[in-house]
């Protein structure tokens, strides 16, 4: 009886499921015998204005969470959720003594690991470890420049740090993008470039894979920005977000197996309608030839199914704008290839294509100075991959769009660039349902999808938050201080966590 019963009690076992800057792989049970008829918003708290609000970690061992505030003060603020509708600021853990911005948190084990950029945004950042209950600092660890998102791997043993490497805005100081490993035990570290796929790059670049800018230099073009972990903890995914790929690293060898690049988005295909006009006093979905959008995913999240390994993106698309270089350009500001867009003169008028954002490093396919394809950033929507092909086997299409305009909040004046703009995206578990979380930040909302099969994602509601969402967090009833399912949000222009609960039957 004792073994059945502890059999039993395994099976139930769950753990946090976390996105946006925290990414831990879920199993399939969860022990509260909810459902997902809606999610209700129980508290919100400001941490002070713009930049106050970034990314969250939960502590379930002390019910406490941890939240990026760059507003006055680059600092960590520890919030009780012992009591989520009265969540209440209760520490504020300075990161003034270690660099510049923090980025990013994630939580394992008691541990807090904080992603600190440098003073000089070109230096090497830091991950600082520190602990939960008491917040004494346990190590400091040297990383890459502008370390931008930091996790555990699910069983604590490997702390797994993103550092974008971003050009200097005159771009004479370009570090590498790299990918660092930390060995938990002894908080050694390896960190990675990725020299060794240069050889590739004219097959990579065939498949939607991009290296440009001033030098277009390899290692310091790549830039590193989240990063997800296989549930076995022996592989990490790292979206590659401006170079529009995902690399795979072998977590025991400290070594890049592979980039996938994701290709791009068709926007004359039916589905993928998009409005491209913030001047034509309407929101209206129409398709265009030879426009495309170019994927370039933000967040990523891991999802094993059936013995099937899955990666979810939210494909929010970044531009590189600095004083020295800058990419994008509007379309009426360009010379159109006559062949391929015989009603150029009505294609670059406001109200039709001239005013959508392109990239100039993609669509002169012949080198003749005009464009023979147009290349918005990111695609809308948020796509499902094979992680052992790299094939895409669902995207989103244009949904999120639709959905935020059914519901009044889809803002127009984004539409000439990325629209909804999807950030993080989350799996977790309600009742008997897997789901995914997608936050958009110019909607200021996030979806929710089911994904019971996670190669045809469901939707099922489109909630509010509050202005800009940079981060979501969501935590399983299991973990829960009131042992029902959160979501959490913290959202970076107006500096406010939200916190929102579901239901039980």
């Amino acid at each position: 009886m004792k073994q059945l019963k502890f059999l039993y009690l395994l099976l139930i076992t769950v753990t946090i499921f976390s996105c946006r800057k925290e990414d831990i792989a879920p199993p399939l049970e969860n022990t509260q015998n909810e459902d997902l008829s809606g999610y209700t918003e129980i508290a919100s708290i400001s941490l002070g204005g713009s930049g106050a609000a970034e990314i969250t970690a939960f502590d379930p061992t002390t019910d406490r969470l941890f939240a990026v505030n760059n507003g006055t003060e680059n600092k960590v603020d520890v919030l009780d959720m012992s009591n989520p509708a009265l969540v209440t600021v209760i520490k504020s853990i300075s990161m003034l003594p270690y660099g510049g911005y923090v980025n990013s948190v994630a939580v394992s084990n008691g541990k807090l690991a904080a992603a600190i950029e440098s003073t000089n945004k070109q230096a090497a950042g830091k991950i600082v470890v520190f602990n939960t209950s008491t917040y004494a600092e346990i190590k400091s660890i040297n990383v890459g420049a502008l370390p931008d998102m930091v996790t555990f791997s699910p069983d604590g043993n490997y702390i797994i740090s993103a550092n974008e490497g971003e050009p200097s805005n005159d771009y004479l100081n370009d570090p590498e993008g790299s990918v660092s490993i930390i060995k938990v035990s002894d908080y050694s570290v390896t960190t990675l470039n990725f020299a060794s796929f240069e050889s590739q790059l004219t097959t990579l670049t065939s498949k939607g894979f991009r290296i440009f800018g001033p030098g277009k230099n390899f290692v310091k073009d790549i830039e590193p920005e989240y990063v997800t972990v296989s549930d076995d903890s022996k592989t990490a995914y790292v979206t590659l977000q401006e170079n529009n790929a995902i690399a795979e690293i072998d977590l025991i060898t400290a070594t890049i197996k592979k980039i996938t690049p994701l290709g791009f988005k068709d926007y004359s295909l039916a589905a993928n309608a998009v409005d491209v006009s913030d001047r034509d006093s309407k929101i209206e979905f129409g398709n265009f030839s030879k426009v495309f959008g170019v994927y370039m995913p933000d967040a990523i999240a891991y999802f094993n199914y059936n013995g099937t390994p899955y990666l979810f993106t939210a494909n929010e698309g970044d531009s590189r704008e600095y004083t020295a270089f800058t990419e994008m350009k509007r379309v009426s500001a360009v010379s159109l290839d006559a062949t391929n867009f015989p009603t150029a003169t009505t294609l670059k008028t406001d109200a039709v294509l001239g005013r959508l954002n392109i990239t100039t490093t993609l669509g002169d396919t012949d080198g003749d100075g005009d464009f023979d394809a147009l290349y918005s950033l990111g695609g809308r929507s948020f796509s499902v991959w094979n992680a052992t092909t790299g094939s895409q086997v669902f995207d989103s299409k244009n949904e999120l769009d639709i959905k935020a305009k059914d519901l009044a909040i889809y803002d127009d004046t984004r539409s000439d660039d990325k629209s909804v703009e999807p950030e993080s995206v989350c799996i977790g578990r309600v009742g008997s349902k897997n789901i995914a979380i997608i936050g958009l930040e110019r909607a200021d909302a996030f979806a929710i999808y089911d994904i019971t099969i996670p190669t045809a994602p469901v939707f099922i509601k489109m909630y509010k938050t509050g202005d800009a969402p940079e981060g979501l967090l969501f935590i399983p009833a299991s973990k829960s201080p009131i042992n029902q399912s959160l979501i959490v949000t913290s959202n970076e222009n107006d500096g406010t966590v939200k916190i929102y609960k579901t239901t039980k039957l």
